[in-house]
């Protein structure tokens, strides 16, 4: 896994107004150490159906590992809640797509935004466990560990992300977590959410918590049988991206 020789454009932000859907608009929001390479699918079969889609890169990603380190947490829905509002002006209703630390981002501008909705892949809430106390201390200490992008089922897929798991950048995103957890209740937004069964990067405690905390005036959770953590490019992708495009019909 490693962010060089991707193809042209997809670690860049991507935008395309729509056409017979353009008045709504679906932005689109890549996991931690991985690149917005990881949403174009999903965001190319809404783009050919007509609906406005932005795939937005987020900040300390896409470039190199150590960019990671220098981020704080506060900038991912910053750059998130910039494309909000650029299509909240073009768009009568807009949705945010998020998977796995984009699925932590997208419940935290659905705390705060009025969206039409939401729909999450294998969502993260927390990071569970003792090590994460830690934390702080081993950045000290230790810049980079070991990787834990790319888990995908399919044979020959890659996210395009970090090869290296930034260790200052994990105490950022331990914060964002902790934040956006305290005010889950404030997520009225109808849900979607998908989780595979095998996720070899989260445990379904993310996913749990999440259902149960929210406040959605619609929850729905569809179990993945045929993907890892990255569904978005795995064998399960044609599923993800039905069941959001009706959830979309549904709430616009």
């Amino acid at each position: 896994m490693a962010t060089s020789n991707a193809p042209a454009g997809w670690l860049e932000d991507y935008y395309a107004p729509g056409k017979e859907h353009a008045d709504i608009g679906i932005i689109f929001v890549h996991g931690f150490t991985g690149s917005p390479a990881s949403m174009r699918p999903w965001a190319a079969y809404f783009e050919e159906r007509g609906y406005t889609v932005s795939v937005p890169r987020l900040p300390g990603h896409a470039t190199q590992w150590q960019d990671l380190n220098k981020v704080k947490w506060q900038e991912w829905p910053a750059r998130v809640q910039v494309e909000v509002d650029k299509l909240k002006q073009v768009c009568s209703k807009v949705f945010v797509f998020g998977l796995s630390m984009g699925g932590g981002t997208t419940l935290n501008i659905a705390e705060r935004n009025d969206v039409a909705g939401i729909c999450l892949v294998n969502p993260m809430i927390h990071i569970p466990g003792n090590l994460i106390k830690l934390a702080p201390v081993l950045a000290l200490l230790q810049p980079g560990r070991a990787s834990v992008g790319d888990d995908i089922k399919k044979p020959d897929v890659t996210e395009w992300g970090y090869d290296v798991l930034p260790t200052k950048g994990v105490v950022q995103l331990n914060k964002m977590l902790k934040e956006t957890r305290a005010n889950l209740n404030k997520v009225k937004a109808p849900t979607l959410l998908f989780h595979s069964v095998d996720d070899h990067v989260l445990p379904i405690s993310n996913s749990n918590i999440i259902m149960s905390e929210i406040d959605s005036v619609a929850g729905q959770r569809i179990e993945l049988t045929n993907s890892y953590h990255v569904a978005t490019l795995d064998f399960d992708a044609p599923l993800i991206f039905a069941n959001s495009l009706a959830h979309v019909e549904q709430w616009s």
